[in-house]
């Protein structure tokens, strides 16, 4: 079994002029919403599982990652930088993951959309409309090896701030 957990980037900042679209930084909704969504994905992951954390060069994607990283003690320098998870198609995605190591059976994706919302439809039947910002979508191929997957995925759980604030 492989679990894989898409999280689309928290809310960025528009306000800030003159800044290219990669290098925008997350709001303060934005580091809120992903400290919250981190501290759900704790409890469904097991306290010494192995795990390893890709994410887009995005400013606002590798923020939230390191908010992810920090909430599950996993140090900074363990994250995994992909430049072409910036803006990545589902096609791009699936590449990627098919191309994890298979010593880890629980990965983190930190991407953009459509590219997460395409990739979830893709591989299960959720028929997702949009994963939005801080979103977090969770996956399990019955499969021992990352480059085996595909569709059929079970589809775990997919979640978002606004719906985890209205269960509080």
């Amino acid at each position: 079994m492989k679990t894989l957990y898409l999280i689309r980037h928290a809310k960025s900042n528009w306000t800030l002029d003159q800044i290219e679209d990669r290098d925008r930084p997350l709001k303060g909704r934005g580091i809120r919403d992903a400290h919250l969504v981190s501290q759900y994905v704790s409890t469904l992951t097991a306290e010494n599982e192995h795990i390893r954390i890709f994410c887009s060069p995005a400013t606002r994607a590798v923020h939230t990652a390191l908010i992810f990283a920090k909430n599950f003690n996993i140090p900074a320098s363990e994250l995994r930088m992909v430049e072409e998870l910036y803006h990545a198609d589902a096609a791009v995605l699936r590449e990627h993951i098919a191309r994890t190591q298979d010593e880890f059976n629980t990965v983190l994706y930190f991407a953009h959309n459509p590219g997460i919302t395409d990739f979830v439809n893709a591989m299960t039947d959720a028929h997702i409309v949009n994963v939005p910002t801080t979103g977090l979508v969770c996956l399990r191929f019955d499969v021992s090896s990352w480059s085996e997957i595909g569709p059929g995925a079970e589809l775990i759980t997919f979640e978002y701030p606004k719906r985890l604030k209205s269960k509080e």
